[in-house]
């Protein structure tokens, strides 16, 4: 079975955005150790899945090539295939994306039931939540930027039962950036 990654950015105190959707807390300028381990991680993935209101913008961001990101990066996003997963979409606007909709744990599961290599989420807040409360991920990378904000949109649903994790490792970077990759404890 595949391996699906979650890869999303957070403040110390757990928020992948302000309340209304801002990102000014993001540390913008990477250092070369944190592009060279975010190549790692995705060396093996052959699927990006999508929550539908993040894919509205993440996709046509990186078809236009965006500014400050090496080719190599914007070839990587734009070629490889993606899933977005939405009970509202019928059919992908979007080249190199087709539409999943449905019961999430049954898609995703589906998903990972097919052959080929790893997948990864990036996500918008609610897709991401609900893909850590239905336990549906095998590791969680969380790119931990120097900067609490105090309110905003969690990484981490209220869930109706705990979900242990392992810390598999903790990586500092030159930028300030933290990767902590967790894999849950499953029975």
């Amino acid at each position: 079975m595949r391996t699906f990654k979650l890869q999303v950015q957070t403040t110390v105190d757990g928020y992948m955005a302000g309340p209304n959707g801002e990102m000014d807390w993001l540390t913008l300028s990477w250092s070369d150790d944190v592009s060279t381990y975010i190549n790692a991680l995705t060396e093996t993935v052959d699927t990006i899945v999508l929550g539908r209101k993040l894919a509205e913008g993440f996709i046509p961001a990186w078809e236009s090539g965006p500014e400050g990101e090496d080719q190599a990066s914007i070839d990587w996003m734009n070629n490889t295939p993606k899933v977005v997963i939405s009970d509202t979409l019928t059919e992908s606007p979007w080249k190199n994306a087709v539409v999943a909709g449905g019961d999430l744990a049954e898609t995703v599961n589906g998903l990972k039931a097919r052959p080929g290599g790893d997948m990864i989420a990036y996500g918008g807040g609610a897709f991401v939540r609900n893909l850590i409360a239905a336990g549906l991920l095998d590791e969680l990378h969380l790119f931990v930027n120097p900067a609490a904000i105090g309110t905003g949109m969690p990484v981490f649903p209220a869930l109706d039962a705990r979900q242990p994790l392992r810390l598999v490792s903790a990586r500092p970077f030159e930028c300030g950036i933290t990767a902590l990759h967790y894999e849950p404890r499953r029975p």
